[in-house]
């Protein structure tokens, strides 16, 4: 059976990949954390954002965005004088303003989950242009959703950066269809298949 060509896979990318890695995310509180948790990958490798994902989740209180959205100077200090966490003053401001921006969202669409799938019809894409691993670091999709999401203000949510987000949180299915993982979320979850693009 195929593993999505993951060259290499860690044990800990091995268990993401088998137990998340695009099943469909339809709670918020999950939704912040994966969007989160792409913002501060960039530049940086997956891998190392799994071994950091337990010091970020205490960092960041589980993720509650109706906390985050709150933090000001003394909290941004404090993750930064965290031990183990990513120094990056930029992605962890970049986050505490992606919680305003979050329950603006939430206001307007009752959660973000909803406003996020509308892009989908609440379907889960395959790609047919995907087959034998040909997947595109983005695609239109990506860059209407990081359009809109930027006009909204959020930030580190750019074309690439929303393409694995929608990977990761199940809108897109781009494991290898050899991989047990493809047919697992197929069969429970809407799918919608489409050539190419949107």
């Amino acid at each position: 059976m195929g593993y999505c060509n993951w060259p290499e896979m860690s044990a800990i990318d091995r268990v993401y990949h088998d137990t998340e890695w695009g099943v469909p995310i339809w709670d918020d509180r999950a939704m912040f954390e994966h969007l989160s948790l792409e913002c501060m990958q960039c530049g940086l490798s997956w891998d190392l954002m799994l071994k950091k994902r337990s010091i970020m989740f205490e960092c960041f209180e589980g993720y509650d965005y109706d906390a985050i959205a709150k933090y000001g100077e003394f909290e941004i200090e404090r993750i930064l004088a965290t031990d183990g966490m990513i120094r990056s003053r930029r992605k962890i401001e970049a986050i505490v303003a992606n919680a305003s921006r979050f329950l603006e969202v939430r206001a307007e669409f009752g959660t973000f989950c909803d406003y996020l799938w509308g892009w989908t019809d609440r379907k889960s894409i395959v790609y047919r242009s995907h087959d034998n691993m040909r997947i595109p670091a983005g695609n239109p999709l990506s860059s209407q959703i990081a359009a809109d999401l930027k006009k909204r203000g959020f930030r580190f949510v750019g074309a690439i950066t929303m393409y694995a987000h929608l990977q990761a949180c199940g809108m897109i299915n781009d494991h290898d269809r050899d991989c047990p993982r493809f047919q697992y979320i197929v069969d429970r979850y809407p799918t919608v298949v489409k050539k190419r693009g949107y």
